[in-house]
């Protein structure tokens, strides 16, 4: 192939310098581009906060913790101040049960109201009287209609999304490989179900201070993607003479930021849909002279397989064969 004029620079040549991240991120950047929980380590500012406001997607992707709260709260919230707009409406606007039934709190009667109200249970032991208080509950009946609707398709939303559930060892290792090393980590599906066609890319990111740049390289893969996911899988990328790890100590890929990519991408047969997961690694979490523990359990009588998913992460200290001679990585070539 025929060198190209170092002024001509192509689309797909800037794509593969910089996978996205952007020239000027690539190029000045030390910090971790890509977070152990997959999210991406760059802030956007400058936008208005309505504009990049996304109600839906927020509450979607919420933990469920904070989700059922705010569904709580929301629901207090709504009935206090249904509450309250009874009470405006005067003494006489609710007809039954006397406050004094609540300890003389006409607040509290009024807000329980609202909750039979908008939940529409409906016990007959208060009722509307006039027409304020009537167009109330018209209007509270339409807002609990459209507010429980809307509560129950965010709640299918979020159960029927489908999500990867892949596990990362806390540690990548440095670690003996047919003679030579490997870098080295572990993923394990977390759930039930089963994923198929699970593929893995693992870019390996550095920063290169003589050609004032970050580089984004693929490292080949032992075994790039398994038909079938039950267990474990180990991914490994053989250290050998071709590999841009080649010769590099723990110290160059710190004095680099150096950083190790993870994409997983897997057929979820229960959604029958393609599920993505992605993880990093920098170079303090990278264990040199290690391997992982076996996870595998011995068969049961019925001759059954089993892992011990808790082992994930769990290495031993070994000796990683003598070290090759160190050689100077090529420069990228020049777009």
């Amino acid at each position: 192939m025929a060198a190209l004029d170092p002024a001509v620079r192509t689309d797909d040549e800037e794509i593969n310098r910089d996978l996205g991240f952007g020239s000027v991120v690539a190029r000045e950047s030390r910090q971790r581009l890509l977070n152990r929980d997959g999210s991406f380590n760059v802030r956007r500012k400058g936008m208005k906060s309505l504009a990049s406001l996304s109600a839906y997607h927020h509450l979607l992707t919420i933990s469920w913790p904070r989700f059922l709260a705010l569904v709580v709260v929301s629901f207090m919230v709504v009935n206090a101040v249904f509450g309250l707009a009874f009470l405006a409406c005067g003494p006489g606007a609710l007809h039954g049960a006397p406050a004094a039934d609540m300890g003389g709190n006409e607040f509290l009667r009024a807000f329980f109201f609202s909750v039979q109200t908008f939940a529409t249970i409906g016990y007959g032991h208060v009722s509307p009287a006039g027409l304020a208080a009537n167009l109330l509950v018209t209007v509270e009946a339409l807002v609990g209609l459209l507010v429980f609707a809307l509560a129950t398709g965010l709640l299918f939303a979020r159960f029927s999304r489908p999500t990867a559930k892949v596990v990362f060892s806390d540690r990548a290792l440095i670690a003996p490989f047919q003679g030579a090393t490997a870098f080295e980590f572990r993923i394990v599906n977390s759930r039930s179900n089963q994923l198929l066609e699970v593929e893995c890319q693992v870019l390996f990111t550095r920063y290169s201070g003589k050609l004032g740049i970050r580089q984004f390289v693929p490292l080949a893969l032992e075994r790039r993607k398994v038909t079938f996911f039950p267990l474990s899988w180990t991914i490994v990328h053989a250290i050998d003479a071709a590999s841009p790890l080649f010769g590099l100590s723990h110290q160059d890929l710190v004095d680099a930021s150096a950083e190790f990519l993870v994409v997983v991408n897997g057929f979820d047969e229960t959604f029958s849909q393609t599920v993505h997961t992605r993880s990093s690694y920098k170079p303090e979490e990278v264990v040199w002279g290690a391997a992982f523990k076996n996870m595998y359990q011995p068969p049961d009588a019925a001759g059954n397989l089993s892992i011990d998913v808790g082992l994930l992460s769990d290495f031993e200290r070994v000796a990683l064969p003598s070290p090759q001679p160190a050689v100077a990585l090529p420069p990228p070539p020049v777009p």
